[in-house]
């Protein structure tokens, strides 16, 4: 079961870092952009961490206040959700 869930946080993660990276890269571009509420809802779904390395990484969405709140209120609801899950609280 545990394998499972770390697997798909592991993938989850995944996108959404190279999801932040695209979007950066089409800002550049002229490019098509990726929705923000596309962005948020990978963070919401799981990929919270891989997010948020993705925007300090790519420099991008840093100063969207929705990005500043919500990524990080998503990362700490998932460390709590995953503490909880394997009763380490």
């Amino acid at each position: 079961m545990y394998d499972l869930l770390f697997i798909y946080l592991l993938l989850i993660n995944a996108v959404g870092f190279i999801f932040m990276l695209l979007d950066k890269h089409y800002a550049k571009t002229n490019h098509w952009r990726i929705r923000e509420s596309t962005l948020l809802t990978i963070a919401a779904l799981g990929g919270s961490l891989g997010s948020l390395i993705g925007m300090k990484t790519a420099r991008h969405k840093t100063q969207k206040l929705k990005f500043q709140f919500w990524i990080p209120v998503f990362l700490l609801l998932h460390c709590f959700l995953i503490l909880w899950s394997t009763s380490l609280i």
